[in-house]
């Protein structure tokens, strides 16, 4: 079908536009080692079977921008061109072509480029970029473990560095949960420096979060506070790397709550502030734990064991884990130690350790003692052995300066029993 005069530049406009439409998206696909012509596209001007596709949609470009041209040739150069048309062209001839192609704007052309359409995800591929592409492993949309969101979590990655257990992490729900959703850079990073400067060590940090994995739902100026309230109570920072490592919870709790503990140890123990914070620094959970233990461990010493509240106060700056001791480990070994060794008050309130001591222990050794005839505990009489020396030392030395016997004579009596 012939087209008029008026049709003729449109109709080569379209063309132009389509072929370099086709030549900028197989160039993509396809890319060679070859001139560089925009965004990455490269295009090696070789005639070959597998891009002679690619060079007719160059060659429709060039013919387009030269139909003026062609026009204008007397018909002897056309004949001439016609019959060179029909034979390959050389590498020479198509050099001198591409340099005749007219330049366009720019801009113009970096925007037609960039309104060109994605390519298909059904763009057929070659079996060699086939078999270069890597696919990540799915993520599972629901798990009952940490375990399989680690390669896909650069958080959970890093946690597992610093040491911390997501084993342990995992039991509970909302926690694991936290975890997924947190941003190492912008939730973690500003924890982790926040604890390293309150003194845990590197080498604690994974045993702490482990343990207060819910200190990364709290709010960090809040956690600041809460230090701030321990200095002003006098609490040096040793102190506060101290109680935060032995107690992980206790930058949880608010700063109302923490001023609540410590007026209750002062006003029930009628300690003075020293003491009390000696107190909570050596048993820091005292401040995080529950206090119905406690209340009920000082009706037990007051009421049950007949001990008077000064001889209380002794025994638990001394020893801080009787206040949160069992109460039937307590009576059994009051027991034994009052009525069957027949100590009085006065003495075990000198060595409270006695209460920290394992029962079978002291009864082992005291009946030992007795089956040599050395159980003697008056320090008004000779061969005196005080309760400290009975519970703290070990078997060899128990045997050798207590005992006056060999370690072989102690197992041989205990098979006896």
């Amino acid at each position: 079908m012939a087209l008029s005069a008026q049709q003729i530049p449109r109709w080569f406009n379209s063309a132009k536009l389509r072929s370099l439409i086709n030549a900028a998206q197989l160039t993509k696909c396809f890319t060679r080692p070859g001139r560089t012509l925009l965004h990455g596209f490269s295009a090696q001007p070789q005639i070959s079977s597998d891009n002679c596709f690619l060079q007719w949609g160059f060659k429709t470009y060039k013919t387009s921008s030269l139909w003026n041209s062609s026009e204008s040739t007397s018909s002897s150069s056309q004949e001439n061109n016609s019959t060179q048309s029909s034979l390959l062209p050389s590498m020479d001839e198509q050099s001198q072509k591409t340099q005749k192609i007219p330049s366009f704007d720019s801009e113009l052309f970096l925007e037609e480029l960039d309104e060109l359409p994605p390519l298909s995800p059904m763009q057929p591929i070659s079996e060699e970029e086939a078999i270069q592409i890597i696919a990540d492993p799915p993520l599972p949309p629901a798990s009952f473990t940490l375990r399989d969101y680690v390669d896909h979590s650069e958080t959970l990655q890093k946690l597992v560095l610093l040491g911390v257990d997501l084993s342990k992490i995992e039991k509970h729900t909302e926690a694991a949960n936290l975890l997924l959703r947190l941003d190492f850079e912008k939730d973690i990073k500003q924890m982790l420096l926040f604890l390293k400067d309150v003194g845990i060590k590197d080498n604690q940090l994974g045993a702490f979060l482990t343990k207060n994995h819910a200190i990364f739902s709290e709010d960090l100026e809040n956690l600041k506070i809460r230090v701030a309230y321990l200095h002003s109570k006098n609490f040096s920072k040793a102190d506060v790397a101290q109680m935060v490592t032995k107690a992980p919870f206790l930058l949880n709790f608010s700063v109302e709550r923490l001023d609540n503990r410590l007026g209750f140890f002062q006003k029930e123990l009628e300690l003075s502030v020293k003491k009390t914070r000696d107190l909570v620094v050596r048993l820091p959970r005292l401040l995080t734990g529950s206090l119905e233990p406690v209340k009920e461990n000082m009706k037990v010493y007051r009421l049950e064991l007949g001990f008077k509240h000064n001889e209380i106060q002794h025994m638990i700056t001394r020893i801080p884990k009787m206040l949160t001791a069992n109460k039937r480990k307590l009576t059994e070994t009051f027991d034994f130690v009052h009525n069957v060794m027949s100590i009085p008050h006065h003495i075990i309130v000198k060595f409270p350790q006695v209460f920290n001591t394992r029962l079978f222990k002291i009864k082992e050794r005291h009946l030992f003692l007795s089956y040599l005839g050395r159980a003697q505990y008056d320090p008004a009489k000779p061969n005196y052995i005080s309760l400290d020396k009975l519970v703290s030392i070990p078997d060899e030395i128990f045997c050798e300066e207590i005992a006056k016997a060999s370690v072989q004579d102690f197992d041989k009596f205990l098979k006896t029993l």
